[in-house]
């Protein structure tokens, strides 16, 4: 079968780099190329008008990759040139995945099983529009429901208004509450499920005609629990079981062994499990904790969730289970490992480091001829260069002090600039994060994206 050839468009200072990677990658990927240079050092200056008015193409190829930082319309240079034009990596280092990357489509993940029931907890103490204002975050993060969390002891007079308000704007609601003065008005006005029901409540709970969800009257009681299932089954009230998530050290390795049982003995029963109880109580990030408990409810085929983001380390708790519960399901649906299918909820550090290598930085070095500072972090350090000279370290301030008393730095936002690409470099040294100049630091799916100083440039680039 015939390979397909390829035109690289890069500058002057990348192309020694390229050359190398590609005479490896060709034979490996079954392609054929060729590369061109044109008259610029910084290959990521290029826009793409100024590409039209430099760049001849009288030969055929497949394909035509220009630097990934290339700014303008690319469609308009694939109607010129006659075949598609596409930017590369950011990153010449990730050529080879974005080359191999073109028959390998991201997997769908918009899929799931896991419903989420995200809770506004003590909500009568909130107004009408802070929750509104809630459940439409809730929502976006990727909640079902939205669990209106009433206060223990306290009555709340107006639930049935502001469960009416949520439903008219499109919310599914459920209600939280022992108390049935609230639980009978939410009821009345559009909500669907009750939290929750056990012996205590479970008689006047039965003709209201909503979905609730069973508990143990004790937590650790389960003939209680198998009683209250089998009068809701006689009754025709629609339930799901949730045997209810102890926290680490009160109980928690026995409460998962709860939905084991529970799930044996009622093999085709709707289940339920507040997570909660895990991502609020433990004093960790909650993106692992998330992910694991999908896991869980997923192989268990436990049906839905309920979570809150109360405390700060929470604050992203919903989104992240939403993420979470699609990639569990992909990961058990098709019998892979949820490795290399989404990064989104890898934010502390990175999937994967790129190093540019000593003899590689050395050479770049010594061909640098402007005073434009390009910035690395590698191995441990820091790495700085310009024309002027290349310094590495490990302590921002120290390297500060060397650069510049070798390369003066006379206008105030160059000075910004540097200390601001420091502090990032830093972040990335300290944590084990992939550091690109100009770039954000990758925080999953929490990234801010940066205007970096390239997207401020003119499109006519300096080409001295």
């Amino acid at each position: 079968m015939a390979s397909d050839r390829i035109l690289f468009v890069t500058g002057r200072l990348a192309e020694q780099a390229l050359t190398k990677m590609l005479a490896g990658l060709s034979d490996e990927l079954n392609f054929s190329y060729e590369i061109k240079v044109l008259g610029i050092s910084v290959a990521a200056l290029m826009h793409a008008d100024w590409v039209s008015q430099r760049l001849e193409v009288k030969d055929k190829f497949d394909r035509i990759v220009l630097p990934g930082w290339c700014g303008g319309d690319t469609e308009q240079l694939s109607v010129q040139y006659g075949t598609g034009v596409e930017r590369g990596p950011k990153d010449l280092r990730n050529l080879p995945e974005f080359l191999c990357g073109r028959s390998d489509p991201s997997p769908d993940l918009s899929s799931y099983d896991v419903e989420i029931l995200a809770e506004i907890n003590h909500a009568p103490l909130l107004t009408d529009s802070e929750i509104v204002s809630a459940a439409e975050k809730y929502r976006d993060a990727g909640a079902d429901i939205i669990d209106l969390g009433c206060v223990p002891g306290e009555s709340w007079d107006r639930v049935g208004d502001v469960t009416r308000i949520l439903c008219e704007c499109g919310f599914r609601v459920s209600i939280d509450s022992f108390d049935r003065r609230e639980v009978e008005s939410a009821v009345a006005h559009g909500a669907e499920l009750v939290l929750s029901c056990n012996g205590s409540n479970i008689e006047w709970l039965k003709p209201l005609g909503a979905e609730v969800v069973v508990i143990p009257d004790q937590v650790r009681d389960m003939s209680s629990l198998r009683e209250s299932v089998r009068e809701l089954e006689d009754a025709g009230v629609p339930f799901r079981i949730d045997p209810v998530l102890e926290p680490i050290g009160f109980g928690f390795a026995e409460s998962l062994s709860r939905y084991f049982e529970v799930r044996r003995h009622w093999p085709a029963a709707q289940l339920m499990m507040g997570i909660g109880n895990l991502t609020e109580l433990t004093e960790v990030d909650t993106a692992g904790i998330n992910v694991l408990l999908a896991g869980i409810c997923q192989e268990l085929q436990i049906n839905s969730v309920l979570t809150t983001e109360v405390i700060n380390w929470a604050g992203s708790a919903v989104h992240e289970f939403d993420l979470a519960r699609r990639l569990v399901k992909h990961s058990v649906s098709k019998g892979v490992l949820p490795k290399h299918v989404d990064s989104q909820l890898v934010m502390l550090r990175d999937p994967k480091l790129l190093e540019m290598g000593e003899d590689a930085l050395d050479d770049l070095a010594r061909r640098l001829k402007d005073p434009n500072f390009r910035i690395f972090v590698e191995r441990g350090e820091i790495h700085v260069m310009n024309r002027d000279g290349y310094w590495r370290g490990s302590d921002a301030y120290d390297l500060f002090a060397k650069i510049i008393a070798d390369s003066p730095i006379d206008d105030q936002s160059h000075a910004f600039y540097l200390g601001y690409e420091f502090a990032k470099a830093v972040t990335a040294l300290t944590l084990g994060k992939q550091y690109m100049q100009d770039e954000a630091l990758s925080w999953g799916f929490l990234t801010v994206p940066e205007k970096s100083i390239r997207d401020r440039r003119q499109k006519d680039p300096d080409v001295s």
